[in-house]
């Protein structure tokens, strides 16, 4: 194999400015500006700053917890978009599928526990009698009947789906990532479906679409398997199946379909994680609202001077009377 030529650069080496050298972790965590994404990122944590401290000043508290969950669910984008990995991901299908996965699955969970909605409800200020202010517009957007089909299980599933089989196993994949915006309009796309997908599960942030605890581990299962059979069907095909990463540069030293099996590898073992993380997530949730909910309880109980515990004795005696 030759590691240092300058071969012929494929489809997806047209941007490259030069050949790759070999990929390895080092390389592929180097910084590589992507503007799009950098002003994002940077944007989603000044923005979540300023919110957070205009609670503070208030006097207003907002758990620590959701403020690392949201500033590490930005650092995986970026660490995604705004590395070198973003470079070798044009030209290496197991590179891609990494990016692939993380902001389609890791950055959505680790934003969504950082329960931006919850926070912009709570700090942007409510408009004057009649007015309608960006809180207000954000409101009905949560109320619109588009919110509660874009959230609805049968379309956030379907998506899921779909948003693998028809983009790699189809030519839209090869035309996007023809271009540097089609590359970035895909990755958009990812974090968007993983945003839409697992909200509704999460469950931190208001929403149109709120099912109980068993519904939404019943919705996350549904769309696994999917995505395990994705990845075991990059495994066994025996030719490239997809046309930009058929032919790898030779700078790269790498064989097209030994990296489509890896890829394959990644997106299988990958949509185990998510998985886990949530499960633990919902049953943690689920946990302190029936805490909440026994609390609830016992503040009525002292109110009432425990009504029911009464009345419930009073049904026991009038039982064992019957019994005599």
């Amino acid at each position: 194999m030759d590691h240092g030529g300058h071969g012929m650069s494929g489809m997806g080496g047209m941007h490259m400015p030069m050949d790759l050298p070999p990929f390895s972790f080092g390389r592929g965590l180097e910084y590589s500006n992507d503007p799009f994404f950098l002003v994002g990122c940077l944007l989603a944590l000044a923005l979540y700053g300023w919110a957070v401290a205009r609670l503070v000043r208030r006097g207003d508290s907002w758990p620590v917890g959701r403020t690392i969950a949201w500033t590490i669910g930005v650092l995986t984008v970026a660490l995604t978009m705004c590395t070198k990995l973003n470079d070798y991901g044009m030209v290496m299908f197991s590179v891609h599928m990494v990016q692939h996965m993380i902001i389609s699955m890791l950055s959505p969970i680790l934003l969504l526990m950082g329960a931006p909605v919850t926070l912009t409800l709570r700090a942007l200020p409510t408009a004057g009698r009649g007015r309608k202010g960006p809180r207000e517009l954000l409101v009905m957007l949560l109320h619109s009947r588009y919110l509660r089909i874009v959230t609805h299980p049968a379309f956030t599933i379907p998506l899921f789906i779909a948003s693998l089989y028809a983009l790699y196993f189809t030519p839209l994949f090869d035309f996007l990532m023809e271009s540097r915006i089609g590359h970035i309009a895909m990755m958009v796309h990812f974090l968007a479906v993983g945003l839409v997908f697992f909200w509704p599960i999460m469950g931190v942030d208001p929403g149109p679409h709120r099912p109980g605890h068993v519904m939404r581990i019943l919705e996350l299962f549904m769309g696994m398997p999917f995505h395990a059979f994705f990845g075991i069907a990059l495994m066994m095909a025996s030719q490239p199946m997809v046309k930009t990463f058929e032919h790898p540069p030779a700078s790269l030293g790498i064989d097209a379909l030994s990296d489509q099996h890896m890829a394959g590898g990644i997106a299988w073992a990958f949509s185990e994680i998510p998985s886990v993380l949530v499960l633990i997530a919902l049953v943690f949730q689920w946990y302190v609202s029936e805490q909440r909910k026994a609390k609830r309880e016992d503040r009525a109980a002292d109110r009432d001077g425990d009504q029911e515990l009464v009345a419930y004795n009073a049904y026991l005696a009038s039982l064992q009377a019957r019994g005599r």
